[in-house]
């Protein structure tokens, strides 16, 4: 009992952390994360396509990102974060769950007959859908590309895509 409340108080104070980091206007200033998690047109779009929100997490993932702004691109200053922490932007833009619930999701392994054969048909309905459009980590798809221009931000590091 004593270790799980040690664990509430852990997050309790992480999460009053974030609280007052996020309180601070300069926070805000060439960040990304502040960009998407206060546009609407883009949180609506996280919230309404599960595969949106997991090209997202993955087109974070591996890059950096510039301000489309002069001084912050005259200064090469970009922005980027880990897998982890893209898991977390794209769960606080749905409204739940945590960074584990889109951490590595674009590495989807192969399912072999046997495989297929133990799975309920909703079940291999379900990873059909996520092969065809969940993309690998540091992949960025046109839509995302547009999204995130139309918000300010440039995608560097093109050649990965190559």
């Amino acid at each position: 009992m004593e270790e799980a409340q040690e664990m509430i108080d852990l997050y309790t104070e992480w999460n009053e952390e974030d609280i007052k980091k996020e309180a601070d206007p300069e926070w805000a200033k060439d960040n990304m994360e502040y960009d998407l998690r206060s546009c609407e047109w883009m949180v609506v779009k996280v919230r309404a396509r599960e595969e949106y929100a997991q090209n997202l997490y993955a087109a974070m993932c591996n890059r950096d990102f510039v301000k489309n702004d002069v001084w912050p691109l005259l200064a090469n200053k970009t922005w980027s974060c880990s897998w982890r922490y893209a898991g977390g932007i794209v769960a606080h833009m749905v409204g739940e769950g945590d960074y584990i619930d889109w951490y590595c999701s674009g590495i989807n392994g192969s399912l072999d007959d046997d495989d297929r054969a133990k799975m309920a048909p909703e079940a291999i309905a379900r990873y059909e859908w996520m092969q065809e459009n969940f993309v690998g980590e540091g992949h960025v798809t046109d839509e995302i590309r547009a999204d995130l221009l139309a918000l300010g931000w440039i995608v560097l590091d093109d050649d990965l895509d190559e």
